[in-house]
């Protein structure tokens, strides 16, 4: 049975590359018939479209209905949607005591409209919208699973367990997007990486995923190695290998899944699943468990890359995929 249970629905900032982006997928579903590439006439229905989408939303009918589709058409069973954390209005105060948003400092300054402009969203609508599509769901034939991805910072734990109580979640992703308050996946700050210690860097970072993992808050961890995502990587085998026993055996102390999370691989540099084959060897050698992930933003990426991760989970030795119902986790046989 194929799953994905790493799926959102939207992110900003809404650029003209948002927008272009946005009546691809559209596209891709609704096509705009006989009428010409690079005429008038397409661009005024791809208009009509985006108007559409825009003034109704991305927890709209339509919108999920597009995710339901491809679902269907590619046999995934489960499906998991989540929105990050950020996008809450709500969450203003978690996020600015984290971030660097100094608008003395280039980063901060980038930072700053960033956040402003992705922290659109109001978590009850996005909660409301998940649950009130189930049932429509259950009937095509696909399980509709509501998530979140929620930003683990260090000595924020209380206010985040706050943030996330009382809703109806089936699960709860726990990431690390920020190393001392730089967001390192945005491609406007990359250089960064080159003026660093990346030894000094990994063990920071790899330090506050053993934390989050040991909060035991979440029921599993995104993208365990993402930090490599503009290629920067630490070459000493020994250096990482460490690193991978340590965080295998955290998630196994604690009782944590994982995922194997196929966004890098297709929306980055880096090229690469989270995590690495070496990496993700360790972590089913120790018996911990793991599910599939697209980490797809737009309807048409769902599923990307979920049959060829489950082919190597098989191939490293494991035999079961984690789905997750009420904050249950159910393991599944790979067939």
């Amino acid at each position: 049975m194929l799953v994905d249970y790493h799926v959102h629905l939207e992110e900003g900032p809404y650029s003209f590359k948002w927008l272009e982006r946005t009546a691809k997928a559209m596209e891709h579903f609704l096509g705009n018939g006989v009428l010409e590439h690079g005429s008038r006439e397409k661009i005024e229905n791809q208009m009509i479209q985006l108007q559409k989408r825009l003034n109704a939303g991305c927890y709209s009918e339509e919108w999920l209905d597009l995710y339901l589709k491809k679902a269907k058409q590619i046999g995934l069973k489960e499906v998991g949607i989540v929105d990050h954390l950020y996008r809450f209005k709500e969450t203003k105060n978690y996020f600015e005591k984290a971030l660097n948003l100094d608008p003395n400092d280039s980063i901060g300054e980038l930072q700053a409209y960033w956040l402003r402009n992705v922290m659109t969203e109001k978590m009850d609508d996005f909660t409301s919208a998940i649950l009130a599509a189930k049932k429509r769901w259950e009937k095509e034939g696909v399980s509709l699973r509501l998530g979140i991805e929620a930003d683990y910072f260090v000595g924020q734990e209380r206010e985040l367990a706050t943030l996330l109580e009382g809703k109806p979640w089936d699960y709860v992703i726990g990431s690390v997007h920020f190393v001392d308050g730089w967001g390192f996946d945005n491609p406007q700050t990359a250089s960064r990486f080159e003026k660093m210690n990346l030894e000094a860097l990994y063990t920071r970072f790899y330090e506050t995923v053993e934390k989050m993992i040991r909060s035991n808050m979440f029921d599993f961890i995104a993208h365990l190695d993402n930090l490599k995502v503009f290629n920067f990587k630490v070459n000493n085998e020994s250096f990482n290998h460490k690193w991978y026993e340590r965080i295998a055996h955290a998630l196994k102390e604690t009782n944590t899944a994982t995922e194997v999370n196929a966004g890098l691989y297709y929306r980055y540099p880096v090229q690469e699943m989270c995590p690495s084959v070496d990496f993700l060897t360790t972590i089913v050698g120790k018996g911990v468990p793991i599910t599939l992930s697209s980490d797809s933003h737009f309807p048409d990426d769902l599923g990307k890359y979920v049959a060829e991760n489950k082919k190597l989970l098989q191939q490293v030795g494991a035999s079961h995929v984690a789905t997750f119902n009420q904050r249950e986790r159910i393991l599944l046989q790979i067939q």
